[in-house]
């Protein structure tokens, strides 16, 4: 039995997904210790599959401005991966690897959305190998590209893309701490709906669906 809506996922395809986020953030955090030169730790994430107006009000106001790190992921696994940075995420970033701080993200010049982009495609690629340690299939990656728009705009890009597909955007929700700075960390993960389920198939978890 296919799955053929996010938000048919019940618990077991969660707890895959939930294994992906953890081996993921736990890459994740090792290599941004290693680029950062700094401590840091990642909380275990949280799975939520949520409609549009139902993530914007887990995340806040829709005309907040924030940055986005975003890859497409090819192959076997088809889909999209996006990092979204707020300000004080952005900021600890630029203060570990620039020595800077801004107050508003207009200020961003080319060498800062650069470290955005490096950090960007440090999370998603931890992700990408997490999918490829557990499931052993191999995830080619876009070049990322690093967006500043409020945070509806950054939204919509996955939605119209994948509205098609379903009308729920998958999201990992956590904490990376830096220096003891605890900085909210936000990836949506968004395989189509064939991959999903080639993903799924693969670790296992149809067996709690008969297939």
């Amino acid at each position: 039995m296919e799955i053929k809506k996010y938000d048919e996922m019940g618990e077991t395809e969660r707890d895959i997904i939930r294994e992906i986020a953890s081996i993921g953030t736990g890459y994740a955090a090792t290599s941004l210790a290693g680029m950062l030169g700094k401590e840091v730790r990642m909380t275990i994430p949280e799975i939520n599959i949520l409609g549009f107006n139902e993530t914007i009000d887990r995340m806040g106001n829709p005309e907040e401005g924030i940055a986005a790190v975003l890859a497409h992921m090819s192959g076997t696994i088809q889909g999209m991966m996006i990092f979204i940075l707020r300000l004080d995420f952005v900021n600890e970033v630029l203060r570990q690897t620039l020595g800077r701080q801004i107050s508003d993200l207009a200020e961003l010049d080319q060498m800062d959305l650069s470290a955005l982009t490096e950090v960007g495609n440090i999370i998603i690629s931890s992700y990408a190998n997490a999918i490829s340690s557990l499931s052993g299939i191999s995830i080619d990656l876009s070049v990322p590209s690093t967006a500043v728009n409020m945070l509806g705009g950054i939204l919509s890009v996955p939605m119209a893309e994948f509205g098609y597909h379903t009308d729920k955007l998958l999201l990992i929700d956590g904490q990376l701490v830096v220096d003891n700075k605890k900085l909210h960390s936000t990836i949506l993960m968004m395989p189509d709906l064939e991959s999903l389920n080639v993903l799924l198939k693969e670790l296992g978890a149809f067996y709690e669906r008969g297939n």
